[in-house]
């Protein structure tokens, strides 16, 4: 299959057929973000996107789920998105689910209605970045939008009948704004009431406009006990009606896997254990992206 550079899925699509529809992120100017430093956003031509969904259903028909990469699919032209999706299944049946990254701008540009009709070609699931509920910290990281739009936008997909799943990320408010990124970020997740939380930690990237402020010391990192105590802080304030809040990726100290709400107490005693030194944290050596 074509895939040009490195390609950026999310962790519950490993097992996915990767189709690059496009190239890069069609925002590109988050600060903490170097998925994509090497590529220039780009649309993939139409050839190129048939000739891979050929050899997927050469070559891939163990393969269940789609995913389209690279960071925002969703930005697509309503005619060019349906007729991939079309053709996904056409050619791939045995298909159940195909999924993509969005972010709020692109949610915004297409209609109800037109998000309906992705849903009903089979788009299933929506992975967007909300990062932080504080407006102060998506306005210095260069997010599109504040903290209300890309609620209103997340809230939109999941009326559509997409699973929605959203990522935050522990640190990303430095020291200085710790406790206002985590009581923010857990009250805007209540009020966009996710199927699914993916809480990462905040690693720095050589390249990047947030690693540049690190260096110079404009920008400090929470440290392991800063980045659990903002983790507790805004698993607390989050309530889902029926949901997961993972902080599992390899980026974060503590692995957590809770369901809500039922699980939110248990939670956040493990996280109390932790930060009280009863419970062993991931070494920063094995700590990955």
């Amino acid at each position: 299959m074509d895939h040009q550079g490195m390609i950026i899925r999310p962790p519950s699509e490993a097992g996915s057929v990767l189709l690059q529809v496009t190239l890069g992120c069609s925002h590109g100017r988050c600060a903490f973000c170097g998925a994509y430093l090497e590529k220039r956003f780009d649309i993939k031509p139409r050839e190129t996107v048939l000739s891979d969904i050929l050899y997927a259903a050469r070559q891939l028909r163990d393969q269940r789920r789609v995913f389209l990469c690279d960071g925002d699919a969703m930005i697509l032209p309503q005619a060019r998105l349906t007729e991939i999706l079309s053709l996904i299944r056409e050619h791939l049946p045995w298909v159940t689910r195909v999924g993509t990254y969005a972010n709020a701008k692109s949610l915004k540009r297409k209609s109800d209605a037109e998000l309906a009709e992705l849903r009903e070609l089979g788009l299933g699931i929506v992975y967007m970045g909300l990062e932080s509920g504080d407006d102060a910290i998506l306005e210095a990281m260069g997010k599109n939008g504040n903290a209300a739009f890309i609620v209103e936008q997340g809230r939109r997909a999941k009326a559509a009948g997409f699973k929605l799943n959203v990522t935050v990320i522990n640190g990303l408010g430095g020291v200085e704004r710790s406790l206002e990124h985590a009581e923010a970020t857990g009250r805007a997740l209540t009020r966009m009431d996710p199927d699914q939380v993916g809480a990462l930690s905040l690693m720095l990237v050589p390249g990047t406009p947030l690693f540049e402020r690190a260096q110079s010391g404009e920008f400090e990192v929470p440290d392991a006990q800063g980045i659990l105590r903002e983790l507790r802080g805004m698993l607390a304030r989050t309530t889902l009606t029926r949901g997961l809040f993972l902080a599992d990726h390899a980026s974060n100290y503590l692995p957590l896997k809770v369901r809500l709400p039922s699980g939110k107490e248990a939670a956040l005693d493990r996280i109390d254990r932790a930060l009280a030194g009863m419970t062993p944290l991931r070494d920063e050596s094995l700590r990955r992206l």
